[in-house]
């Protein structure tokens, strides 16, 4: 293989390249307005709050949503998971909330046919696609541990 045809060669992988990366920016760009469109059917106004929340969901990160009681922050995080078809939980954080309240425990459990008795993982609200933490700042210092250690 001559030196101008390699250089062919990875044109055409670049080109192919460039137009896969333009069909996923347009999927992204149809996926985005879908969903504004089907969160706008449950929550009226607040675009912006929206568009910033779809954003951190499009970019893998977290968000926190800081507002009054009243403005529909946890329907509007609950109806994303709705669209999207993941599971949603909500932790209403307390002072005595521990981190095994939210991470989960091992629990002991009979097996009635053998008489065994094992440790059996139960998941915390933690385990879970869509995670709405309510009032962080209320728990103590090593459950709000556990909270930032699982993101």
């Amino acid at each position: 293989m001559t030196d101008h045809e390699e250089h062919l060669m990875v044109q055409e992988d670049d080109e192919a390249q460039r137009d896969l990366e333009a069909q996923a920016i347009r999927g992204l760009s149809n996926a985005y307005l879908l969903m504004r469109d089907e969160i706008g059917k449950v929550i009226i106004g607040q675009s912006e709050v929206v568009d910033e929340i779809l954003i951190s969901l499009f970019s893998r990160g977290h968000c926190l949503l800081v507002g009054v009681p009243g403005l529909a922050k946890t329907l509007l995080v609950s109806t994303i998971a709705k669209i999207l078809h993941l599971s949603f939980r909500r932790i209403q954080f307390t002072p005595d909330l521990m981190p095994s309240d939210i991470t989960g425990t091992d629990v002991l459990q009979d097996d009635p046919e053998t008489g065994h008795r094992s440790f059996q993982f139960m998941q915390g609200p933690l385990f879970t696609n869509v995670l709405l933490a309510d009032e962080i700042n209320r728990t103590p210092p090593k459950t709000q541990a556990a909270l930032l250690e699982a993101m």
